[in-house]
Protein backbone atom coordinates (compact mmCIF):
# COMPACT_ATOMS: atom_id res chain seq x y z
CA UNK A 1 0.00 0.00 0.00
CA UNK A 2 1.37 3.39 -1.04
CA UNK A 3 1.39 5.76 1.95
CA UNK A 4 3.74 8.37 0.49
CA UNK A 5 4.39 11.16 1.52
CA UNK A 6 3.65 10.02 5.07
CA UNK A 7 6.14 8.06 7.11
CA UNK A 8 4.02 7.65 10.27
CA UNK A 9 0.49 7.84 11.62
CA UNK A 10 -0.25 9.63 14.91
CA UNK A 11 -3.27 8.61 16.97
CA UNK A 12 -4.42 11.84 18.64
CA UNK A 13 -6.73 11.72 21.65
CA UNK A 14 -7.92 13.67 24.69
CA UNK A 15 -6.17 11.72 27.44
CA UNK A 16 -7.29 10.94 30.95
CA UNK A 17 -6.05 10.18 34.48
CA UNK A 18 -4.82 6.69 35.27
CA UNK A 19 -4.73 6.87 39.08
CA UNK A 20 -6.36 9.01 41.80
CA UNK A 21 -3.45 11.42 42.19
CA UNK A 22 -3.65 12.19 38.46
CA UNK A 23 -7.24 13.44 38.56
CA UNK A 24 -6.92 17.08 39.65
CA UNK A 25 -3.69 17.74 37.67
CA UNK A 26 -5.42 16.29 34.60
CA UNK A 27 -8.43 18.57 35.12
CA UNK A 28 -6.07 21.51 35.55
CA UNK A 29 -4.62 20.69 32.13
CA UNK A 30 -8.09 20.49 30.59
CA UNK A 31 -9.23 23.82 32.05
CA UNK A 32 -5.95 25.74 31.82
CA UNK A 33 -6.48 29.48 31.40
CA UNK A 34 -10.14 29.45 32.47
CA UNK A 35 -9.63 30.44 36.11
CA UNK A 36 -11.61 27.52 37.54
CA UNK A 37 -10.87 27.14 41.28
CA UNK A 38 -9.26 23.94 42.54
CA UNK A 39 -12.30 23.22 44.74
CA UNK A 40 -14.50 23.02 41.65
CA UNK A 41 -12.01 20.72 39.94
CA UNK A 42 -12.01 18.44 42.99
CA UNK A 43 -15.81 18.36 42.80
CA UNK A 44 -15.72 17.35 39.13
CA UNK A 45 -13.02 14.82 39.97
CA UNK A 46 -15.51 12.88 42.08
CA UNK A 47 -16.81 11.39 38.82
CA UNK A 48 -13.39 9.82 38.29
CA UNK A 49 -13.07 8.65 41.89
CA UNK A 50 -16.24 6.60 41.42
CA UNK A 51 -14.14 4.52 39.03
CA UNK A 52 -11.00 4.31 41.14
CA UNK A 53 -9.58 7.64 39.97
CA UNK A 54 -9.02 6.27 36.51
CA UNK A 55 -10.54 7.17 33.17
CA UNK A 56 -10.95 4.27 30.73
CA UNK A 57 -9.82 6.39 27.77
CA UNK A 58 -6.12 5.50 27.77
CA UNK A 59 -6.79 1.75 27.94
CA UNK A 60 -9.32 2.14 25.14
CA UNK A 61 -6.70 3.95 23.07
CA UNK A 62 -4.21 1.17 23.74
CA UNK A 63 -6.79 -1.32 22.51
CA UNK A 64 -7.44 0.78 19.39
CA UNK A 65 -3.71 1.22 18.80
CA UNK A 66 -3.14 -2.54 18.89
CA UNK A 67 -6.06 -3.11 16.52
CA UNK A 68 -4.73 -0.47 14.11
CA UNK A 69 -1.29 -2.09 14.05
CA UNK A 70 -2.82 -5.51 13.33
CA UNK A 71 -4.97 -4.04 10.59
CA UNK A 72 -1.99 -2.30 8.97
CA UNK A 73 0.06 -5.51 9.06
CA UNK A 74 -2.81 -7.60 7.64
CA UNK A 75 -3.33 -5.15 4.78
CA UNK A 76 0.25 -4.47 3.77
CA UNK A 77 0.54 -0.96 5.22
CA UNK A 78 4.14 -0.60 6.37
CA UNK A 79 3.89 2.46 8.59
CA UNK A 80 4.67 3.01 12.27
CA UNK A 81 1.83 4.24 14.49
CA UNK A 82 2.43 6.62 17.40
CA UNK A 83 0.05 7.96 20.05
CA UNK A 84 -0.23 11.35 21.75
CA UNK A 85 -2.81 13.05 24.00
CA UNK A 86 -3.77 16.68 24.45
CA UNK A 87 -4.20 16.58 28.22
CA UNK A 88 -2.30 13.64 29.72
CA UNK A 89 0.56 11.25 29.22
CA UNK A 90 1.58 10.34 26.54
CA UNK A 91 1.49 14.01 25.54
CA UNK A 92 1.50 15.26 21.95
CA UNK A 93 4.83 17.02 22.48
CA UNK A 94 6.45 13.76 23.58
CA UNK A 95 5.01 11.97 20.56
CA UNK A 96 6.26 14.67 18.17
CA UNK A 97 9.76 14.57 19.66
CA UNK A 98 9.84 10.77 19.53
CA UNK A 99 8.73 10.71 15.90
CA UNK A 100 11.37 13.27 14.95
CA UNK A 101 14.04 11.28 16.80
CA UNK A 102 12.97 8.19 14.87
CA UNK A 103 13.43 9.99 11.58
CA UNK A 104 9.76 10.74 10.85
CA UNK A 105 9.38 13.92 8.81
CA UNK A 106 5.69 13.88 7.89
CA UNK A 107 2.91 12.17 9.84
CA UNK A 108 -0.81 11.89 9.25
CA UNK A 109 -2.98 12.46 12.36
CA UNK A 110 -6.13 10.53 13.19
CA UNK A 111 -8.10 12.45 15.83
CA UNK A 112 -10.59 10.57 18.03
CA UNK A 113 -13.21 13.26 17.48
CA UNK A 114 -15.52 12.81 14.50
CA UNK A 115 -17.35 16.14 14.29
CA UNK A 116 -16.73 19.82 13.58
CA UNK A 117 -16.38 22.22 16.54
CA UNK A 118 -13.71 24.25 18.26
CA UNK A 119 -13.20 21.69 21.05
CA UNK A 120 -13.48 18.74 18.66
CA UNK A 121 -11.25 20.01 15.85
CA UNK A 122 -9.56 23.41 15.95
CA UNK A 123 -8.33 23.00 19.53
CA UNK A 124 -6.64 19.75 18.53
CA UNK A 125 -5.05 21.51 15.56
CA UNK A 126 -3.82 24.31 17.85
CA UNK A 127 -2.26 21.77 20.20
CA UNK A 128 -0.67 19.88 17.32
CA UNK A 129 0.92 23.12 16.13
CA UNK A 130 2.24 23.87 19.62
CA UNK A 131 3.54 20.30 19.98
CA UNK A 132 5.69 20.66 16.87
CA UNK A 133 7.19 24.05 17.70
CA UNK A 134 10.93 23.66 17.21
CA UNK A 135 10.53 20.03 16.10
CA UNK A 136 11.37 19.10 12.51
CA UNK A 137 8.16 17.34 11.61
CA UNK A 138 5.01 18.17 9.61
CA UNK A 139 1.59 16.97 10.76
CA UNK A 140 -1.52 16.58 8.58
CA UNK A 141 -4.89 15.93 10.21
CA UNK A 142 -7.08 13.38 8.41
CA UNK A 143 -10.57 14.56 7.50
CA UNK A 144 -13.64 14.36 9.72
CA UNK A 145 -15.33 10.98 9.47
CA UNK A 146 -18.76 11.47 11.06
CA UNK A 147 -20.43 10.34 7.81
CA UNK A 148 -17.93 7.66 6.81
CA UNK A 149 -19.48 4.16 6.54
CA UNK A 150 -16.85 2.86 8.99
CA UNK A 151 -18.21 5.18 11.68
CA UNK A 152 -21.93 5.13 10.93
CA UNK A 153 -22.03 1.38 10.31
CA UNK A 154 -20.91 0.22 13.78
CA UNK A 155 -23.44 2.56 15.42
CA UNK A 156 -26.20 1.22 13.17
CA UNK A 157 -25.22 -2.35 14.01
CA UNK A 158 -25.13 -1.61 17.75
CA UNK A 159 -28.47 0.21 17.69
CA UNK A 160 -30.13 -2.58 15.72
CA UNK A 161 -28.80 -5.10 18.25
CA UNK A 162 -30.10 -3.04 21.19
CA UNK A 163 -33.53 -2.75 19.55
CA UNK A 164 -33.73 -6.48 18.80
CA UNK A 165 -34.76 -7.29 22.37
CA UNK A 166 -36.63 -4.04 23.01
CA UNK A 167 -40.42 -3.81 23.25
CA UNK A 168 -42.49 -2.11 20.60
CA UNK A 169 -42.57 1.64 20.98
CA UNK A 170 -38.97 1.90 22.21
CA UNK A 171 -37.61 5.38 21.56
CA UNK A 172 -33.99 5.84 20.48
CA UNK A 173 -32.13 8.75 22.07
CA UNK A 174 -28.92 9.76 20.33
CA UNK A 175 -26.52 11.55 22.66
CA UNK A 176 -23.47 13.72 22.18
CA UNK A 177 -21.38 16.13 24.23
CA UNK A 178 -23.06 19.50 24.76
CA UNK A 179 -21.13 22.61 23.74
CA UNK A 180 -21.91 26.33 24.03
CA UNK A 181 -24.43 27.41 21.41
CA UNK A 182 -21.92 30.01 20.19
CA UNK A 183 -19.43 27.22 19.50
CA UNK A 184 -22.04 25.35 17.49
CA UNK A 185 -22.83 28.49 15.50
CA UNK A 186 -19.13 28.87 14.62
CA UNK A 187 -18.60 25.21 13.73
CA UNK A 188 -17.69 24.85 10.07
CA UNK A 189 -17.57 28.64 9.73
CA UNK A 190 -19.66 31.57 11.00
CA UNK A 191 -23.36 30.69 11.17
CA UNK A 192 -22.95 27.23 9.64
CA UNK A 193 -23.78 25.18 12.77
CA UNK A 194 -22.02 22.08 11.46
CA UNK A 195 -21.85 20.42 14.90
CA UNK A 196 -25.60 20.04 15.23
CA UNK A 197 -26.20 19.44 11.53
CA UNK A 198 -23.67 16.62 11.43
CA UNK A 199 -25.11 14.92 14.51
CA UNK A 200 -28.66 15.25 13.19
CA UNK A 201 -27.56 13.63 9.93
CA UNK A 202 -25.85 10.71 11.68
CA UNK A 203 -28.82 10.20 14.01
CA UNK A 204 -31.23 10.05 11.06
CA UNK A 205 -29.02 7.56 9.18
CA UNK A 206 -28.53 5.26 12.16
CA UNK A 207 -32.22 5.42 13.10
CA UNK A 208 -33.27 4.45 9.58
CA UNK A 209 -30.68 1.72 9.26
CA UNK A 210 -31.53 0.23 12.65
CA UNK A 211 -35.31 0.38 12.12
CA UNK A 212 -36.04 2.81 14.96
CA UNK A 213 -39.69 3.82 15.25
CA UNK A 214 -38.94 7.21 16.81
CA UNK A 215 -35.74 8.99 17.76
CA UNK A 216 -34.35 12.26 19.12
CA UNK A 217 -31.04 13.99 19.87
CA UNK A 218 -29.97 14.97 23.38
CA UNK A 219 -26.78 16.23 25.05
CA UNK A 220 -24.63 15.38 28.04
CA UNK A 221 -21.61 16.64 29.99
CA UNK A 222 -22.46 20.32 30.12
CA UNK A 223 -19.91 22.37 32.08
CA UNK A 224 -19.03 26.01 32.58
CA UNK A 225 -21.03 29.03 33.66
CA UNK A 226 -24.83 28.57 33.84
CA UNK A 227 -25.13 32.05 32.29
CA UNK A 228 -23.73 30.78 28.98
CA UNK A 229 -26.25 28.98 26.74
CA UNK A 230 -25.31 25.40 25.86
CA UNK A 231 -26.98 22.93 23.51
CA UNK A 232 -30.06 21.26 24.98
CA UNK A 233 -31.94 19.16 25.99
CA UNK A 234 -29.80 17.55 28.64
CA UNK A 235 -30.16 13.76 28.54
CA UNK A 236 -31.63 13.58 32.05
CA UNK A 237 -34.22 16.28 31.38
CA UNK A 238 -35.03 14.62 28.07
CA UNK A 239 -35.64 11.24 29.70
CA UNK A 240 -38.14 12.89 32.04
CA UNK A 241 -39.89 14.53 29.09
CA UNK A 242 -40.09 11.23 27.25
CA UNK A 243 -41.55 9.46 30.28
CA UNK A 244 -44.12 12.23 30.71
CA UNK A 245 -45.17 11.86 27.07
CA UNK A 246 -45.80 8.12 27.53
CA UNK A 247 -42.51 6.50 26.55
CA UNK A 248 -41.72 3.36 28.54
CA UNK A 249 -38.50 2.14 26.92
CA UNK A 250 -35.41 3.87 25.52
CA UNK A 251 -32.23 2.85 23.74
CA UNK A 252 -29.48 5.42 24.26
CA UNK A 253 -26.87 5.71 21.50
CA UNK A 254 -23.75 7.84 22.22
CA UNK A 255 -23.09 8.93 18.62
CA UNK A 256 -20.82 11.76 19.76
CA UNK A 257 -18.18 9.38 21.15
CA UNK A 258 -15.88 6.87 19.48
CA UNK A 259 -15.42 4.77 22.65
CA UNK A 260 -16.75 4.21 26.16
CA UNK A 261 -14.78 6.89 28.00
CA UNK A 262 -15.86 8.94 31.02
CA UNK A 263 -18.73 10.85 29.40
CA UNK A 264 -20.25 7.50 28.45
CA UNK A 265 -19.66 5.45 31.58
CA UNK A 266 -20.58 8.27 33.98
CA UNK A 267 -23.02 10.57 32.18
CA UNK A 268 -24.94 7.76 30.49
CA UNK A 269 -24.22 4.43 32.22
CA UNK A 270 -24.30 5.91 35.73
CA UNK A 271 -26.22 9.19 35.88
CA UNK A 272 -28.52 8.58 32.91
CA UNK A 273 -29.30 5.03 34.04
CA UNK A 274 -30.10 6.28 37.54
CA UNK A 275 -32.49 8.88 36.12
CA UNK A 276 -34.20 6.24 34.01
CA UNK A 277 -34.54 3.89 36.98
CA UNK A 278 -36.10 6.65 39.08
CA UNK A 279 -38.55 7.37 36.24
CA UNK A 280 -39.38 3.70 35.70
CA UNK A 281 -37.99 3.75 32.14
CA UNK A 282 -36.50 0.65 30.54
CA UNK A 283 -32.99 1.82 29.61
CA UNK A 284 -30.41 0.19 27.34
CA UNK A 285 -27.22 1.84 26.10
CA UNK A 286 -25.84 0.85 22.68
CA UNK A 287 -22.14 0.23 22.09
CA UNK A 288 -19.69 2.78 20.69
CA UNK A 289 -17.34 1.76 17.81
CA UNK A 290 -14.28 1.26 20.04
CA UNK A 291 -12.04 -1.15 18.13
CA UNK A 292 -14.79 -2.43 15.81
CA UNK A 293 -13.10 -3.87 12.68
CA UNK A 294 -15.00 -1.51 10.36
CA UNK A 295 -13.93 1.52 12.42
CA UNK A 296 -10.32 0.37 12.45
CA UNK A 297 -10.41 -0.27 8.68
CA UNK A 298 -11.80 3.25 8.22
CA UNK A 299 -8.65 4.74 9.76
CA UNK A 300 -6.50 2.90 7.24
CA UNK A 301 -8.80 4.00 4.39
CA UNK A 302 -8.65 7.65 5.49
CA UNK A 303 -4.85 7.47 5.60
CA UNK A 304 -4.58 5.98 2.10
CA UNK A 305 -7.11 8.48 0.77
CA UNK A 306 -5.18 11.45 2.11
CA UNK A 307 -1.85 10.06 0.95
CA UNK A 308 -3.23 9.79 -2.59
CA UNK A 309 -4.52 13.38 -2.38
CA UNK A 310 -1.07 14.59 -1.33
CA UNK A 311 0.42 12.79 -4.34
CA UNK A 312 -2.02 14.64 -6.62
CA UNK A 313 -4.13 11.60 -7.45
CA UNK A 314 -7.92 11.51 -7.77
CA UNK A 315 -9.62 9.69 -4.90
CA UNK A 316 -12.94 8.23 -3.89
CA UNK A 317 -14.14 9.73 -0.60
CA UNK A 318 -16.67 7.32 0.92
CA UNK A 319 -19.57 8.93 2.78
CA UNK A 320 -23.16 8.06 3.61
CA UNK A 321 -26.08 10.44 3.99
CA UNK A 322 -26.79 13.80 2.43
CA UNK A 323 -23.74 15.74 3.67
CA UNK A 324 -20.57 15.83 1.55
CA UNK A 325 -17.18 14.51 2.68
CA UNK A 326 -15.30 16.91 4.93
CA UNK A 327 -12.36 18.96 3.72
CA UNK A 328 -8.74 17.95 4.22
CA UNK A 329 -7.73 21.51 5.15
CA UNK A 330 -9.98 23.62 7.36
CA UNK A 331 -10.91 27.16 6.19
CA UNK A 332 -9.22 29.90 8.18
CA UNK A 333 -12.48 30.92 9.89
CA UNK A 334 -13.70 27.38 10.60
CA UNK A 335 -14.59 26.62 14.25
CA UNK A 336 -12.91 29.75 15.55
CA UNK A 337 -11.32 29.86 18.98
CA UNK A 338 -13.77 31.82 21.19
CA UNK A 339 -11.01 33.24 23.42
CA UNK A 340 -7.96 33.95 21.25
CA UNK A 341 -6.35 33.43 17.86
CA UNK A 342 -3.71 30.70 17.86
CA UNK A 343 -1.85 29.09 14.96
CA UNK A 344 -2.95 25.63 13.83
CA UNK A 345 -1.89 22.80 11.58
CA UNK A 346 -4.06 21.91 8.60
CA UNK A 347 -5.51 25.31 7.66
CA UNK A 348 -6.47 26.32 4.14
CA UNK A 349 -5.52 29.73 2.81
CA UNK A 350 -9.07 31.06 2.50
CA UNK A 351 -12.18 31.41 4.70
CA UNK A 352 -15.58 29.91 3.90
Amino acid sequence: MDVRPFDALLLVSFGGPEKPEDVVPFLENVTAGRGIPRERLEEVGEHYFLFGGKSPINDLNRELLAAMRRDFADNGVDLPIYWGNRNWDPYLREAAEQMAADGVRRAACFVTSAYSSYSGCRQYREDLFAATSGVEIELSRLRHYFNHPGFVGPFTEATRSALADAPAGTHVVFVTHSIPTSMNEASGGPGREFYVRQHESVAAMVAEGAGAETFSLAYCSRSGSPRIPWLEPDINDHLAELKESGTESVVVVPIGFVSDHMEVIYDLDTEGKQTADELGLRYVRADTPGAHPDFVAMIRELLLERAAVERGESVDRPVVGELPPSHDLCPTNCCLNPRSTLPTVGSAATPV
